[in-house]
């Protein structure tokens, strides 16, 4: 059965489904509110002239097969969705890099074993040497709160491999040598086998401080002070663990607010996510997170994989957009926590408070955090040039003239101050013999933008965030007016050669920028491709045209 008549036959209620590949491995789990509908939205997209995102139509090539499980209601759906997501770890959703919430750790399979964080890949495998695995730990639980910690108590190696002599860890009092002989290897197993006590069960760490002060007493009764001055350190960091435990625990329980700013790349298909915690009015920590825009990842489908690995749900999110699902991820997320949690969209003047304030600054940060990511010039050129935004696509126009009986038009795209070829088009100018630079100009412009035009560019492509035109104020002047007939504002600029002049309709004379400015720098490499990228054009005209004859 073909994926178009699996669809027809699917049922019109919530769910969560599953994309597979041709050898059967889930690639991406979504969740609907009508499985039917979604998943012939995606259909429609991969078979007919829909246009889809670059990252879903890769995600969509490689479906082979799809399945899906009916659920009750739109709770079920977001509860199986994180459970099957954290199960078979497909490689479309969205993972949290950033966000480690779960921790696992590792006992070696060695003669003298070591104590390792255990961290997996793609598959769900843990990389490094073979061994137990003890976990997932939410991150600044009791039981890990270093392998530091766990590794001096236990007195557990850390050296890749046993060395001929002691090393400083000995003097230091954190390891026994086993290297050297220092400790039996069943004296050595026996100190593992307490940690994974430890590690097993949370009340195992009170039951073994207790089988310790006995061992303590008895040792010191038989007048055995090295072994009870050994076995009264050990219990002293126990106590200190347990301790440290307890701080944890309190700061991290009821959290009281958590700031959501999420802020969508469209062009590059990644979307950025800034988080800041705030309890009892004081901000308490902040985090950067970036996912791909693929298939139905967005603000909503973050949360969901946010809160499942992380059990400090606050009572009060605030998120800059609305979130269309709020209401069935309350309620999942207040069935997962055991309290009331209210998702808002931030406001000024919400409960009282300055919580639109803090989103302001959150969306301000994220920007800053994006603009890292961007060509070093393109910020360059914002200031410079004083634009709203930063240009992150730049088309350029260019003429190339053979004499009055060749005349062809030429435009570039960059995208982050790159060459993007899908982006390049190239006119066969009607001049009928005339040569008229601004009449050209205002050809190929028009051609290149106008709604009825087979170059039109945003029938598969985004329009610019800035335009560049390869002449002086007589080509700016034609290029502007002909966007503004075609009901486009678009910031536009020309590079004159020579002294490399910029004009711009907002200044009455030219910008002159430093030669070493990387904002002219790269305005000269788009100008100097259109003019190769045309000129390439003119020639090959002119070769096929002698060969004609």
């Amino acid at each position: 059965m073909s994926l178009k008549q699996k669809i027809i036959h699917l049922p019109e209620c919530p769910g969560v489904y599953f994309m597979k590949d041709k050898s059967g491995r889930v690639i991406y789990i979504g969740k609907a509110k009508n499985l039917k509908k979604r998943l012939k939205s995606y259909v429609v997209n991969k078979f007919g002239d829909g246009y889809h995102a670059i990252k879903t139509a890769q995600l969509l090539s490689r479906v082979a097969d799809i399945d899906f499980v009916v659920t009750l209601n739109e709770t079920e759906a977001f509860l199986l969705e994180s459970s099957f997501i954290k199960q078979y770890r497909p490689m479309f959703n969205i993972e949290l890099k950033y966000q480690q919430k779960y921790t696992y750790l590792k006992i070696t399979q060695e003669e003298f074993p070591r104590l390792l964080v255990a961290r997996r890949n793609r598959n769900g495998d843990f990389f490094g040497p073979k061994g137990k695995v003890y976990g997932p730990f939410v991150y600044g639980s009791s039981k890990i709160l270093s392998t530091g910690s766990l590794r001096r108590l236990f007195k557990i190696r850390i050296c890749k491999t046993l060395p001929k002599k002691p090393c400083l860890e000995f003097f230091l009092r954190n390891c026994e040598a086993p290297c050297v002989g220092n400790v039996t290897r069943e004296q050595y197993m026996d100190k593992v086998t307490m940690l994974q006590e430890v590690l097993t069960k949370r009340s195992n760490l009170e039951e073994l401080k207790c089988r310790l002060k006995e061992e303590m007493t008895e040792a010191s009764r038989n007048h055995e002070y090295e072994i009870a001055r050994d076995l009264r350190d050990t219990i002293q960091r126990l106590e200190n663990l347990t301790i440290k435990q307890k701080v944890e625990t309190d700061a991290n329980r009821g959290t009281d607010e958590e700031f959501f700013g999420f802020m969508a790349n469209e062009d590059t298909g990644v979307a950025h996510v800034l988080t800041l915690k705030r309890r009892k009015g004081v901000i308490m920590d902040r985090s950067h997170v970036s996912f791909d825009l693929v298939g139905d990842n967005s603000l909503s489908t973050f949360l969901l994989q946010y809160y499942s690995s992380d059990s400090m749900i606050p009572t009060y999110i605030y998120t800059n957009d609305k979130i269309q699902e709020a209401e069935s991820l309350q309620r999942y997320l207040e069935s997962i926590s055991g309290h009331k949690v209210r998702i808002l969209q931030a406001q000024k003047g919400l409960h009282h408070d300055d919580s639109g304030k803090i989103m302001d600054l959150i969306m301000t940060n994220l920007f800053l955090y994006i603009e890292q990511g961007y060509h070093p010039s393109l910020l360059n050129l914002r200031n410079r040039l004083q634009l709203e935004s930063i240009p992150y696509i730049i088309d350029c126009f260019d003429v190339s003239n053979l004499g009055t009986s060749i005349a062809v038009g030429a435009c570039v795209r960059f995208v982050n101050g790159e060459r993007s070829n899908s982006g390049y088009r190239r006119f066969r100018i009607q001049n009928n013999g005339i040569q008229d630079d601004f009449a050209m100009i205002q050809e190929i412009v028009r051609r290149r933008y106008r709604l009825d035009s087979n170059e039109r560019v945003n029938k598969d492509l985004p329009l610019p965030d800035m335009i560049l035109i390869d002449g002086g104020r007589g080509q700016l002047n034609i290029a502007v007016k002909t966007l503004r007939s075609l009901g486009m504002q678009i910031p536009c600029f020309s590079l004159a050669k020579g002294k490399e002049e910029i004009y711009s309709t907002s200044r009455k004379y030219p910008l002159i920028l430093p030669a070493n400015d990387e904002g002219l720098k790269l305005l000269r490499h788009v100008r100097d491709e259109s003019h190769r990228f045309g000129l390439k054009y003119n020639i090959n005209i002119r070769k096929s045209m002698m060969g004609g004859r």
